[in-house]
């Protein structure tokens, strides 16, 4: 089975169980957005190691090779309007 989006929102979901989530991308290259209140009170650097923790085998054996994350508390969602 070919690794892709539908692969990483799937195991972000075990992690972030109350999660909004979403992957986009193809070939190892993926954007992904995560609204949880998980990251409530994390600065960008530990939201992102929570993220990758994650993912790292998968950047390991080159199923990623590419990541741009976009991580969001509900409220912060909220004030950005999107």
């Amino acid at each position: 089975m070919a690794f892709g989006k539908e692969e990483i929102e799937n195991l972000l979901a075990e992690e972030f169980n109350d999660a909004s989530i979403t992957a986009a991308g193809e070939g190892g290259s993926y954007q992904v957005r995560v609204i949880s209140d998980t990251f409530e009170g994390l600065n960008a650097v530990k939201r992102q190691q929570s993220v990758y923790r994650v993912l790292n085998p998968h950047i390991a054996s080159g199923e990623i090779h590419a990541i741009n994350m976009q991580l969001l508390t509900r409220g912060e969602q909220a004030s950005a309007g999107s």
